[in-house]
This record gives C-alpha cells, structure tokens and sequence, in this order.
C-alpha cells in the first residue's frame, strides 16, 4: 500500500481557494458592483445580446418563422452586396469621410488642450473650457437645424453676408456635392472639439509640476515645454485614442448624414449606415441589410487592430 502513489488532489484545493477568495472579494467590493450594475447590464442587453441577430445576415429571415427556423443561404447577400453597383460608391464615400474626420478632428482637441494648459489665469481657463464643451449637448437635430438655417439660400447667414458684401448669387451649399464633406467635418470639429479634449486635459494634469519646473530653469519657453514635457507626457493616451477612433472610421456619424444629405448629394453622401437603413427599413430586406451592418463591422474590426500592431511596433504604446 506503501508503494502506491495517493493522487495529486492539490489542484482541487487551489481551485476552492480562489472561488472562496473571489466570493470574499465580491462581498467586501459589493458595493462598486453595485454602481456598475445598471452600466454591465446596459451592455449585455443592447450590445453584446444582439450580436446573435447578425444570424440573419446568412439567412433568408422570414419575420414569421424566425431567425432560428428561417432557410439559410449563407453568403448569398454578402455576394449581392459586393456586386452592387453602390457598393463602391458606398465604401469610398464611408472611408473618405472617415478619414477625413480623423484627420481633420482628431488633432484639434489636441492642441486645443495643450494650449489651455499654457493659460495662467484659472478664470478665464474654466470659462473657455466651459464654452468649448456647450456645443456637444445639442442634439444633432438642433445641430442639423441650424446648419441649414445658416446655409440657407433664401435667408442663411453666409448667403446674405457673401451677397451683401461681395454680390455673389446664394448658393445651396447643401445641395452642392462638393461642399457636403466640408460642412460635415467643419460643424462636426466645432461640435466635439471642446469635449474631446477632457481626456487629454486630464492627462496634463498628471504630468509632474517638477519637469515643467526644470524645463523652466533650462530656459524653456511655452512652446519648448510644450515640445519636451507637455506632448511626451500625453502620447500614450493620444497613441489609444488614435487606435480607437481609427476603429470607428466606417462607423460614420449616421444621423447627422441623414439629416444634411439628399438624393442632389448621394454620390458624396452615401454611406454603408445610411444603405443598411434604406435596404432595412425601407425596403423591408432585414437579412440583406444585416449583412451590410456585418461587413461594416469586421473592416472596423481589421482597422482597429492593424491601427493598433502598427502603433505598438512604431511608438511601443498600444491598447492592448
């Protein structure tokens, strides 16, 4: 009996030990998991849960029996898609848009913050600061309304100062292609800039006061301490934050589009959002348009990890 080997029941004892130190930990901590309840269940109930819907997208979904008992067809819809006519007009208009947001906006917020921080006076800081973040509450509706009040041919603002001042003809700016991108972008930086740049804000405050106070003492002026302190000290939350809105580049504001665009600018105009609700809403197609939201998604998926392998081999600062 000696001789037999007992069996190794250590690992049993381990597994117990971390299931009773996990339940201890959620009982002292029960209170945390409490406050972020409502935010868990948020989660699971509109994001993660409906990603079982996207079964549709390789069936034909008949409303009647289901998207469990509906026939498949599996990449019958996807094919349909990329032999759409649009679909090239869709996706160039979706990635320009997007690239042009991310290059033009994403920036701004950036040395918006870098310049706040310069500001000695605290007063005029929170005024500015408080200036800047009003635009981001307005709805989009309210947003949308008053861009076309403002460009309006009949009565706008800009219509009436070019007239009066220079006597060019009013011009339906929204109706013109060419300047549909344009007004997007522009209204979009003076709507989010002054909130996008919270979180750079907050990274130059945990900047040690004594590198600015060294720099200082090495003769640094504003835009030196800026260039040597300020930016190296952000570049890890600048590195995320790049790698996250590079991710959300084909994911379009879609309401905003839907309220500025018409059938005059579709050719600029049209993105993959504004096609998923036309071909799903309209037009009923509810298993065509979820192929089309689905696609949508894996190029953001492909664009949110190429953005973050290039950025972890260039800068070593990554997401994950």
């Amino acid at each position: 009996m000696n001789s037999l080997s007992r069996p190794d029941i250590s690992y049993l004892h381990k597994s117990i030990n971390t299931k009773n130190n996990f339940f201890k930990r959620l009982i002292k901590e029960k209170n945390y998991w409490v406050l972020a309840l409502p935010g868990i269940l948020y989660y699971l109930v509109f994001e993660y849960a409906p990603i079982l819907g996207n079964i549709i997208a390789f069936k034909n979904y008949n409303i009647y029996l289901g998207f469990i008992n509906s026939p498949w067809v599996g990449l019958k819809y996807f094919k349909e898609f990329l032999g759409n006519p649009d679909f090239y007009v869709v996706l160039r208009n979706t990635l320009l848009l997007g690239l042009y947001e991310l290059l033009w906006s994403f920036p701004i917020p950036i040395i918006f913050a870098l310049f706040l921080n310069e500001i000695g006076n605290e007063r005029y800081k929170k005024i500015l600061q408080t200036v800047s973040y009003i635009p981001h509450f307005i709805s989009v509706i309210v947003v949308c309304g008053i861009i076309s009040m403002v460009l309006s041919p009949t009565n706008g603002v800009i219509n009436t100062m070019l007239n009066n001042t220079f006597g060019i003809k009013p011009v339906y700016f929204l109706g013109r292609p060419e300047w549909f991108r344009t007004i997007y972008i522009s209204t979009g930086i003076w709507q989010n800039f002054g909130f996008d740049s919270i979180i750079y804000i907050s990274a130059l405050t945990s900047i040690n006061p004594n590198l600015y106070e060294a720099s200082s003492i090495d003769g640094c002026g504003k835009l030196k301490k800026m260039k040597y302190v300020s930016i190296p000290g952000i570049l890890p939350t600048v590195v995320v934050m790049l790698v996250l809105r590079t991710g959300s580049i084909m994911r379009i504001g879609f309401e905003k589009v839907l309220l500025l665009y018409s059938p005059m600018t579709y050719s600029v105009a049209d993105i993959i959002s504004t096609f998923v609700y036309r071909a799903g809403l309209e037009d009923a197609r509810f298993s065509y348009a979820t192929a089309v939201g689905l696609f949508n998604s894996v190029i953001s998926l492909l664009f949110i990890v190429a953005s973050n392998f290039l950025s972890e081999k260039i800068t070593e600062n990554s997401l994950w």
